[in-house]
C-alpha cells in the first residue's frame, strides 16, 4: 500500500480534500483520522461528510461519542474517540454494529479504541506545519488504495 502527503494552506482546502476523499467512497468503509487536537480531523471529516449528501452542519461528536448521518443509501457514523478512557466502553456502546455492509465510518482518535475497532481502509493523519495543515494519506487496503490512486 502507499502513501500520499499533501499540504493543507488552509480550512478550505481542508474542505476540499474532505471532498476530493469522498467522491470515491463506497460502504463499507473505515477511515481512521489522526493527529493532535486542533490539527482538522473534524474539518476533514465535515468536506467527506457534505460531499456525500448532507447538507447542514457537521459538528465534532466529542461528547457523544458518534453523530450519525443517514444519507440516500448509504449510513455515514462519525466518531469522535478522545474522551473513552478505555476501549471496553465501545463495547457497551454497540459498536461494532455501526461497521456493516451499509456504513462508512469515520473515527477520530482510532488509538482509544485498540482491539474494539476494524482495521481501516484508509488512514489520514493530519499534523501542523508552520501555520497550515500537512495531511499523510496511507492506504490500508485494495479500497482504500483505490480511494488513494483517485487523489495522485
Amino acid at each position: 500500500m502507499t502513501v500520499l502527503i499533501k499540504d493543507l494552506p488552509d480550512e478550505q482546502a481542508s474542505v476540499a480534500m474532505g471532498r476530493a476523499i469522498a467522491a470515491g467512497l463506497q460502504p463499507p468503509f473505515t477511515l481512521y483520522l489522526t493527529g493532535e487536537l486542533g490539527a482538522g480531523k473534524t474539518t476533514l471529516s465535515r468536506g467527506i461528510i457534505q460531499a456525500l449528501g448532507h447538507n447542514g452542519a457537521v459538528k465534532s461528536p466529542t461528547y457523544t461519542l458518534v453523530e450519525p448521518y443517514e444519507l440516500p443509501g448509504i449510513e455515514v457514523f462519525h466518531f469522535d474517540l478522545y474522551r473513552v478512557a478505555d476501549p471496553e466502553e465501545l463495547e457497551f456502546m454497540g459498536i461494532r454494529d455501526y461497521f456493516n455492509n451499509n456504513s462508512l465510518c469515520l473515527v477520530e482518535w482510532p488509538d482509544r479504541g485498540f482491539g474494539m475497532l476494524p482495521e481501516a481502509d484508509l488512514h489520514l493523519d493530519l499534523s501542523y506545519k508552520g501555520l497550515q495543515r500537512q495531511i499523510k494519506i496511507e492506504a490500508k487496503s485494495a479500497a482504500g488504495q483505490r480511494i488513494l490512486d483517485n487523489l495522485k
